[in-house]
């Protein structure tokens, strides 16, 4: 096995002091060149290299951007994390990935773990911790936060118009002449899940523009999986809710809701419309492949990257804007009756 090479290995064989070789390696200090010259020949050398962490220590960063996430299973978060390490990819950080599990407790301990391990700056992906914590933190290092705004931090917060995607969605179902519409929810619980209440809002928006009252038990609450988008349609034809259309606040329920209208001998589109939203990369292969709203998560996180990078690099950066689109597939048609 090779000798491991030491900063006194490469002084030794320059003729210099440790401390000369460290100003070389660290950039921390004048060394003259002809001095220089004999370090770095030193160091090709005897193939030296240099302790990375120990350098990052002495110049009092790590080029390291901790991403505070709440599940790396959510394909949508997927799609942002996706985004970001394509963003921070050819630069100087690298991402380092903690989970919140939407648990202001877990967000917490996450950014703890963070911090000490001397992260540059964060990326915070929504979440439950309060509005003040995450302004209170931005004070003491670079913060970005992404798929929600945080007062205070509006400069800094980068998310897609979802009162508008929501709106999309329902619009498309009221041309195909669908006036009794479900809408299954996000988590409505927290005043911090905006996107479930921005997507309702929509929702209602496009029903009163069309001149549709809003009935309450068209409104189920689920929680972004596909059991409860499973549940909810249960539920719904439990309680014999008549619905000719159903609009889901992300594609995942509507793969659960799909199936739960199929066990019950509803086919989609003949029988009932379906609309989810995100356009996950499932959602063309499904059966029948699913129109839904397209949000533009990887380029979300491509700019969360930059943003991160521009506040770092103390450069001004533009937010960009967002805009959702909506994918006609074959899960909708014309109302049956």
């Amino acid at each position: 096995m090779a000798p491991f090479i030491t900063v006194k290995d490469v002084a030794r064989e320059a003729g210099v002091s440790t401390a000369t070789v460290s100003r070389v390696l660290n950039n921390t200090g004048p060394v003259g060149p002809e001095t220089r010259t004999r370090i770095e020949a030193a160091i090709e050398q005897l193939g030296y290299h240099p302790n990375v962490v120990a350098q990052e220590l002495v110049r009092g960063r790590s080029s390291v951007v901790g991403v505070l996430t709440q599940h790396n299973s959510t394909p949508f978060y997927g799609d942002i994390l996706s985004g970001i390490t394509d963003g921070l990819q050819g630069t100087a950080y690298q991402p380092l990935f903690a989970h919140g599990f939407w648990s202001s407790e877990k967000e917490h301990a996450a950014l703890k773990l963070l911090i000490s391990r001397r992260v540059d700056a964060l990326i915070v992906l929504a979440g439950e911790i309060p509005d003040l914590d995450l302004l209170g933190l931005s004070e003491r290092i670079p913060l970005v936060v992404v798929a929600r705004v945080v007062k205070g931090l509006e400069k800094r917060c980068l998310r897609a118009d979802n009162v508008q995607g929501g709106h999309l969605a329902t619009r498309h179902l009221l041309d195909l002449g669908h006036r009794r519409i479900v809408h299954i929810t996000g988590h409505l619980h927290s005043p911090l899940q905006l996107d479930a209440h921005d997507r309702l809002q929509g929702y209602r928006k496009a029903l009163q523009e069309a001149g549709v009252d809003p009935r309450p038990e068209w409104v189920v609450e689920g929680d972004f999986t596909e059991a409860s988008g499973h549940r909810a349609i249960v539920s719904l034809l439990q309680q014999e809710v008549q619905f000719s259309a159903v609009f889901a606040a992300n594609d995942q329920m509507a793969y659960g809701a799909r199936l739960a209208l199929q066990q019950h001998g509803l086919q989609v589109p003949e029988a009932v419309s379906l609309v989810g939203y995100d356009d996950l990369t499932m959602s063309g292969y499904t059966l029948p492949p699913l129109t839904t709203v397209r949000q533009p998560a990887v380029k979300m996180g491509k700019a969360a990257a930059r943003l991160v990078l521009s506040v770092l690099n103390k450069t001004r950066a533009t937010l960009p804007a967002f805009t959702n689109e909506l994918i006609v597939r074959q899960s909708t048609s014309k109302r049956p009756f």
